[in-house]
């Protein structure tokens, strides 16, 4: 018998990182990200968990690759959640 899943919890960077990207209607270059502070790993751990995608594209004029990441829906529900239970009024 199948183990049952497990909910993730995602510390301050994942969140932070999920932040940015919903802010940002077409995600965000990887190179960005890396400079406002985030880690390859973060990254992978936010890809990984279904809470955002990762692509690869190659700019024409130069033919360098890019990295490209976007939130998904997932991670969008995330983000709801935080902002939820933020604006909930303490009993």
């Amino acid at each position: 018998m199948a183990a049952p899943a497990r909910k993730r919890r995602l510390g301050v960077e994942q969140h932070r990182a999920l932040q940015l990207l919903a802010s940002s209607p077409f995600g965000a270059i990887e190179a960005i990200m890396l400079i406002n502070g985030f880690t390859r790993r973060t990254l992978a751990d936010l890809v990984r968990a279904g809470f955002a995608t990762a692509q690869r594209e190659t700019v024409k004029a130069d033919r360098q690759q890019l990295g490209h990441i976007r939130i998904t829906e997932a991670g969008r529900r995330v983000i709801d959640r935080l902002t939820e239970r933020r604006l909930a009024p303490c009993p």
